[in-house]
């Protein structure tokens, strides 16, 4: 039997653990435990073979959700109904959650679903006429100012910090990417250096680093062996996404932003800033490691150089 645990059995603690830019957030932390398992034991070894393969900040959050999913419905995935659907999608609108978490909440229950009727463990996919909550597209709102992205940088309070925001705007990684790496994952090369990380999927790229940045983040390995973390928490280990999350919002507060600021948003930064620049499309969707050309063309859109406006008459 695998077992989930919910805070204080409060179904809204679930996702109020777990903000808008903090999916890998531990919703057991600093809470009385109870320990909730699903009625049905095989339903638990479904879900695990559902998020299998995934990564570890994905399987948390998955976690999370279905841990919710089933606290609300307690009965077996074979007899959950669409009504049952529908009443738990309800009452993630009572939790008051940003239209964003309640999408990204129901989207991963309807993953489970399809997922259990591919397995045959339950005769059909109940879920799949369970309507998604329209989200408006807050990319422009997630994408700094080069200058902001500057100031940003600046106000870190640590050289390895600095490093730290540095990798994730140049090299756009995503924060699981950059806890994970190791010395080993890198390597000099004429005129700058390379990294080489295990992306969504497990899909491994490789990204090239200007000399400057390469040159700033060799400085900081010292005698450190090829396995050892680039980046070391204070217990000696590889750093936490939480951690990486408090020094980038610690340097947002220092520069004097009103916004919350999440290593996320200098990926963005990073496509967008190479686009502006003029960077061929495929290449920005090489570095990101985006499997669709779509994906990377969403910042395209998300601010445009110019628009049709242009062409109409002043009134």
């Amino acid at each position: 039997m695998i077992n989930w645990t919910t805070p204080n059995n409060d179904i809204a603690a679930l996702e109020s653990r777990g903000g808008e830019d903090s999916p890998t957030h531990d919703c057991t932390k600093n809470h009385a435990l109870v320990v909730f398992e699903p009625v049905d034991a095989r339903d638990a070894r479904v879900v695990e073979l559902w998020i299998h393969g995934r990564s570890g900040h994905t399987q948390r959050a998955y976690r999370r959700y279905a841990a919710q999913f089933f606290f609300h419905v307690r009965k077996p995935l074979q007899l959950v109904s669409l009504e049952d659907l529908q009443t738990f999608a309800s009452s993630l609108d009572t939790l008051k959650l940003k239209p964003a978490s309640r999408h990204r909440t129901l989207s991963a229950i309807k993953s489970l679903f399809s997922f259990a009727a591919r397995l045959q463990h339950i005769t059909y996919n109940t879920a799949a006429p369970l309507r998604l909550p329209t989200v408006r597209d807050t990319l422009a709102d997630r994408i700094l100012e080069l200058d902001e992205v500057k100031q940003l940088i600046a106000a870190t309070d640590t050289p390895r910090n600095r490093v730290i925001l540095q990798l994730l705007y140049m090299a756009g990684v995503r924060v699981s990417e950059l806890v994970d790496l190791r010395w080993g994952d890198t390597q000099a090369r004429r005129g700058g250096g390379q990294i080489t990380v295990m992306g969504k999927g497990g899909k491994t790229r490789t990204i090239h680093l200007e000399a400057q940045i390469w040159a700033t983040i060799a400085a900081t390995r010292g005698t450190a062996a090829a396995d050892a973390p680039l980046f070391v928490s204070r217990r000696g280990g590889p750093l936490d996404p939480s951690q990486v999350l408090r020094v980038v919002r610690a340097a947002a507060k220092r520069a004097g932003f009103d916004r919350a600021v999440s290593p996320h948003w200098l990926r963005h930064c990073h496509a967008s800033h190479a686009l502006d620049a003029g960077a061929p499309i495929h290449l920005v969707q090489q570095t990101l490691g985006h499997s669709n050309v779509a994906t990377t063309t969403r910042y395209l859109h998300a601010r445009p150089n110019e628009s049709s406006s242009r062409f109409l008459p002043s009134v």
